[in-house]
């Protein structure tokens, strides 16, 4: 193991598009990809939601994720996240009941507070900005649905959600790591400078539950593994482009290969913007992502480590998790 306080290594994957391919192409991909995940030995497969981003297919995460359980068959499978202000609780209770009872035991269901990015996408959604702001109110119904205690709505059941139980995290962006505490449930926090101290408060304020009899937390990281250092930076190349590249022109792009980003003529803001979108990513050999890793979870106290790192060339990304498959069984 990688390090003596983590019990797992998991994935995230946002099913990105690829120049020259298709959004159907990429939600392929994300199932095939499941799969070599299972095969390497990781512990979840996570799917996202993002609405009307071109460049990321996956926007509806509970239909993918039932794809991807439907073609493994040990890892667990989940979102990271469904985006509760976005939907109505019921529904969402509906989607992972179903899961569940399709696929016992393995189902996990992240949930986030974020809302649209854009007003027409919130618009389309039918959810305003402050819609994030009633997050713990529709968090306890949506709980509510699967123990049979909800009270929003009288006589009302989701079927057949009541009485299962998928393992429930909080991604914890904002005020959502005090949600997860007081609600008694596992979080996620991604690897920034304020993690340390939402951690400290989740862990202090966490009220034990049906759900989870102890806090847990789990880091999001973007990681790369490769021969040598300069290697697996190359592979961080073409998402932190995509992700610069959306900052100036409001459009996620499809992945680019890494030699076609390293010889552009940057403008000073495309420069920055990509600059500041590879910080707080861990690459290296593995030895360099075992020290890394290893200090950013004793600097965090992380139980487990989700892992989101995605690139152009499809058999380097399978090399680079194939490599930091062996760091955690190492």
């Amino acid at each position: 193991m990688l390090h003596p306080y983590v019990t797992a290594y998991s994935i995230l994957d946002r099913s990105l598009v690829r120049q020259g391919s298709t959004p159907a192409a990429a939600l392929r991909e994300t199932v095939r990809f499941a799969r070599q995940a299972e095969e390497l030995g990781y512990h979840r497969f996570w799917v996202s939601e993002h609405h009307s981003v071109p460049g990321v297919a996956g926007s509806a995460p509970t239909v993918l994720a039932a794809a991807v359980a439907a073609a493994t068959s040990r890892i667990r499978v989940g979102t990271g996240g469904v985006m509760l202000p976005n939907h109505r609780p019921l529904v969402v209770a509906e989607q992972f009941g179903v899961l569940e009872a399709l696929h016992p035991g393995r189902v996990d269901m992240g949930l986030g507070r974020s809302v649209g990015f854009t007003g027409g996408i919130r618009g389309a959604l039918g959810h305003g900005k402050d819609a994030a702001d009633g997050f713990g109110d529709q968090l306890g119904e949506l709980l509510g649905y699967f123990t049979g205690t909800q009270t929003a709505h009288p006589g009302v059941h989701a079927l057949p959600a009541e009485g299962l139980r998928p393992q429930v995290f909080v991604l914890a962006m904002g005020a959502g790591a005090d949600v997860a505490a007081a609600h008694g449930l596992p979080m996620v926090i991604g690897a920034g400078s304020r993690a340390v101290d939402a951690v400290a408060r989740y862990r202090a304020g966490f009220r034990a539950s049906v759900w989870a009899a102890e806090p847990y937390v789990m880091v999001a990281v973007n990681v790369a593994v490769g021969a040598t250092s300069a290697e697996a930076a190359l592979l961080q190349l073409p998402e932190a482009w995509s992700t610069a590249r959306s900052r100036t022109s409001g459009a996620f792009a499809p992945l680019v290969p890494a030699g076609e980003i390293a010889g552009l003529e940057m403008s000073g803001r495309e420069r920055a913007y990509l600059e500041e979108s590879l910080k707080g990513r861990i690459h290296g050999t593995e030895h360099e992502v075992a020290v890394a890793l290893g200090s950013l979870v004793d600097t965090i106290g992380a139980d487990e480590v989700l892992v989101t790192m995605n690139t152009f060339d499809l058999e380097r990304r399978l090399d680079s998790y194939r490599r930091l498959a062996a760091v955690f069984a190492g």
